[in-house]
């Protein structure tokens, strides 16, 4: 069993003050094992204090992380049988498209797309892969997305199955649904 966090969206300190208290309470460190983050981290204090829940931190660039970031446009990661890639969404267009995301997905020849950007969460199946938008961990206003909800994924990927829990904020109340996905075997 492998942890993995999706996050992402997280526009601190421009669009957010702060991940909800709630949530942070869960993000323990010494618990997840990978961290996977399509981008708008957007400071610094921010990709430390994720860097404080697990070392092994993967993010891709935002449309609003600092200038110079340092972080790619694309990236691929493995986890168990699954190939992961992780983009934030901002160069796909019409931004969050099933259609769009799978050309990506292609191109990246990846299990799992990882995307941000839309701030609306999304776990989908599409031609036989997986497409995810943890949506926006501080529930970040967005322009494409009315009434942002704060919501993360936290992954427990086995081999090749992978349990996709949905984490969101509503009301106060934090509200978990699981999604399952594996991999074919061909």
């Amino acid at each position: 069993m492998v942890l993995v966090l999706c996050i992402g969206d997280l526009h601190i300190p421009h669009r957010a003050t702060d991940i909800p208290p709630k949530f942070k309470a869960l993000l323990v460190p010494g618990k997840i094992h990978h961290i996977l983050c399509p981008g708008n981290l957007c400071t610094k204090e921010t990709y430390d204090f994720l860097k404080t829940v697990c070392t092994d931190l993967h993010i891709t660039k935002g449309d609003f992380d600092e200038a110079g970031s340092k972080y790619p446009d694309d990236k691929v990661v493995k986890v168990g049988d699954f190939r992961i890639g992780i983009c934030h969404g901002h160069q796909v267009v019409p931004w969050g498209s099933n259609e769009s995301l799978a050309l990506v997905q292609r191109k990246l020849n990846v299990d799992i797309l990882i995307s941000g950007h839309t701030h609306d969460f999304k776990a989908v199946e599409y031609e036989g892969r997986f497409l995810i938008n943890p949506g926006s961990a501080t529930g970040a206003y967005s322009n494409v997305t009315e009434d942002v909800k704060p919501s993360f994924v936290l992954m427990d990927i086995d081999g090749s199955k992978a349990n996709v829990y949905i984490y969101e904020l509503d009301d106060d109340e934090v509200k978990v649904d699981k999604v399952e996905f594996s991999k074919d075997p061909a």
